[in-house]
């Protein structure tokens, strides 16, 4: 959700240049910065950005100035007198002080011609505005294509972790199928110790325990989910759109299956397997971030 775009354009009295920003966010936040006289226009700049966008921080940053004709500045005489004036006089009283620059008393002097400022009518201001949203909507449509040009290469990154989690989904279902075995084997010595003690269990009540341990032992469930929860990803990838917070809901969920999973091996390389399932839905929730 990352990008930058510019654009600008004129008329015979403004010049004016819109640069807007977007980076990752959860929901989408926007930031205006305009200058004086042209906060007016942040209402329609919300409603054309949220029509475009769903997620990120989009910054978007307004620069007006003047168009510079000839005759749009001039000199104010009667200030640059007055602080003539008062340069000549501070240096009678403090002969210490450095004479006044030209260049420093010119800086304070410039003014625009009143011509070249005179207020707009409501027509004109209404043909301003639009031409500058105009021109906002050309920023927004480049900050789109960028954006839809990092989903594309972040479309292939998704793809690569969510082949990831289907391996080690994989892995764990060939783990996870001896699990029964290894449990009535653990529990047979478990029963052995007993039995060397002397004391009896009959072969039902033996039968039983294994099956119930089996039970709470079984991956099926979570093993379907991981599988379904990741064809779901990939059919939202595949879809495009608006997908981000889609995606952030299936990597809850993947890396509650796989939280599952890891509490319920009772194998060693299982738990493994688990937890480097755990690792690679923390990868693509990461990425899902830059998603919109």
């Amino acid at each position: 959700m990352t990008g930058f775009a510019r654009a600008q354009d004129r008329d015979e009295r403004l010049a004016w240049s819109w640069e807007v920003r977007s980076v990752n966010g959860k929901g989408l936040d926007l930031r205006t910065r305009l200058p004086s006289g042209f906060d007016g226009l942040e209402a329609a700049l919300r409603q054309k950005a949220s029509a475009r966008f769903r997620r990120g921080n989009l910054y978007m940053v307004l620069d007006v100035q003047h168009a510079g004709r000839a005759g749009d500045l001039r000199i104010d005489r009667a200030l640059l007198d007055r602080l003539l004036g008062l340069s000549e006089d501070l240096r009678t009283r403090y002969p210490a002080l450095r004479p006044a620059s030209v260049d420093g008393l010119l800086a304070l002097c410039w003014a625009r011609d009143p011509e070249a400022t005179e207020p707009l009518d409501e027509a004109a201001r209404a043909a301003r505005d639009a031409a500058i949203l105009a021109t906002f909507e050309r920023a927004l449509a480049a900050l789109a294509d960028m954006r839809l040009s990092e989903g594309a290469a972040l479309a292939a990154t998704l793809t690569g972790h969510l082949d990831r989690i289907a391996e080690f989904t994989s892995r764990a279902e060939r783990l996870a199928a001896a699990q029964p075995a290894a449990i009535r084997a653990r529990l047979i010595r478990q029963v052995q110790d007993v039995l060397d003690a002397g004391v009896g269990l009959p072969d039902d009540r033996l039968a039983q325990e294994v099956a119930l341990l089996a039970a709470k032992a079984d991956l099926r469930e979570e093993l379907d989910r991981l599988l379904a929860h990741g064809e779901a990803a990939r059919a939202l990838i595949a879809g495009g759109g608006a997908i981000g917070r889609k995606l952030d809901f299936l990597c809850q969920e993947l890396n509650r299956e796989a939280n599952t999973l890891c509490a319920k091996s009772s194998d060693v390389d299982l738990t493994r397997v688990g937890l480097d399932l755990k690792a690679a839905v923390e990868q693509l929730r990461e990425q899902v971030q830059n998603v919109e």
